[in-house]
């Protein structure tokens, strides 16, 4: 089978083709960028889809999307115009996703109607979460009415790496932390390769802060904001596209340029790097509680497979959870690495995530299970 996997963000469009009959072999990729924004090719995603379906070189059998989130569906489903309507109603927690999602959802069934589309929700993999760790202290009925609760996120990411790290070890770990730090960044807790806890909550708004979002943040200070004259629509772009590495520091998205501008001796730059640092290890911290301790550490992502030195002072002074980094083994980049030293109690390693991998497979599987019975009101 022929699986086209689709990643999409507000500006980009990621894809890659994957032969099931081939162990999953990639046949096909590509990444397009700056969609609609100036200096981009592409004025929209629509207009992507058309360049990846002339430049495929076969039809695919299958769509799967590396979706975002579908509220109470918590697995990876056919698309139908309920799952698009459920994406509908949770838009708004995932403004920068879901929309172009089911904009693209739509438009492969225009262009490939007789093509199946399955959506990989990045919840799914949080699903086995306890639930006293995905309530918020809120009046009930909003959490029953309403659907607001800690979901979590970068399931697919957290998926991959927890099954690469079972090849490796030939076991799957028992208490793994798994640190997903790119454009997104995320801190997952996981029992055997099933999450427990994860730092995201019910937006990808949330937990560390990422390159432009704000992460966690005081929502009693609204009030503030408010009297300074700024509408809730301009916070909220404060918060959501002009707050995390970009807001502390004034420099840029991306780490490395931050990183750079800290070398260079630019305090706000230095407070962004160091801001984000102490982020994430607040949350190894607490699942390290949550877990007991920790038997690996993993790294992904564009920050964790590539910054050295933003790894190094995440593992600094952890010798007390008997994870022990190894200087001369850390200076990997983009490759998969032990980087703990030999005399650690637990293992700290580097693993280059496969999203689309995960996504593949979990359509093949979606698509080989039988229908749900004419009726069924459930979807997911």
């Amino acid at each position: 089978m022929i699986i086209l996997v689709a990643n999409l963000g507000s500006t980009s469009f990621k894809f890659k083709v994957l032969d099931s009959d081939r162990n999953y072999e990639s046949v096909a990729n590509g990444f397009y960028e700056r969609i609609g924004q100036p200096g981009g090719e592409y004025p929209t995603h629509d207009a992507v889809i058309d360049q990846i379906i002339k430049q495929m070189p076969q039809k695919p059998d299958a769509i799967g999307f590396k979706a975002v989130h579908g509220g109470p569906i918590r697995s990876a489903v056919r698309v139908t115009d309920q799952v698009i309507s459920t994406m509908q109603a949770y838009a708004d927690a995932a403004p920068a996703h879901n929309p172009v999602y089911i904009a693209a959802m739509k438009s492969f069934k225009e262009k490939l109607p007789d093509v199946p589309q399955v959506a990989a929700f990045e919840t799914a993999f949080h699903s086995t979460q306890p639930a006293s760790r995905t309530a918020y202290a809120i009046p009930h009925e909003w959490t029953e009415t309403h659907g607001i609760r800690r979901f979590g996120f970068h399931g697919a990411s957290n998926a991959y790496v927890s099954r690469r790290m079972a090849e490796i070890l030939g076991r799957m770990p028992r208490r793994h932390i798994n640190c997903h730090l790119g454009g997104s960044c995320s801190v997952t807790a996981m029992t055997d390769g099933k999450s427990i806890a994860n730092s995201f909550g019910m937006t990808p708004q949330s937990g560390v802060f990422a390159n432009n979002r704000v992460g966690d943040f005081e929502f009693f200070l609204l009030p503030k904001l408010l009297s300074l004259g700024m509408s809730v629509d301009q916070i909220m772009k404060k918060l959501g596209k002009e707050s995390g590495l970009l807001g502390m520091s004034g420099v840029s998205t991306d780490m490395r340029d931050v990183e750079a501008a800290a070398m260079k001796g630019d305090s706000r730059a230095k407070l962004a790097v160091d801001a984000f640092v102490e982020s994430v290890r607040h949350y190894i911290g607490a699942f390290m509680v949550a877990l007991g301790g920790c038997d690996v550490l993993s790294f992904t992502g564009g920050i964790g497979e590539n910054a050295v030195k933003i790894r190094a002072a995440i593992c600094a002074n952890l010798g007390f959870a008997a994870l022990e980094l190894d200087d001369e083994r850390n200076v990997a980049k983009g490759t998969e690495a032990k980087i703990s030293a030999d005399y650690s109690g637990g293992q700290i390693w580097v693993i280059p995530t496969n999203e689309e991998l995960i996504v593949a497979r979990q359509t093949v599987e979606t698509l080989s299970q039988r229908p749900a019975p004419p009726g069924s009101k459930k979807i997911g």
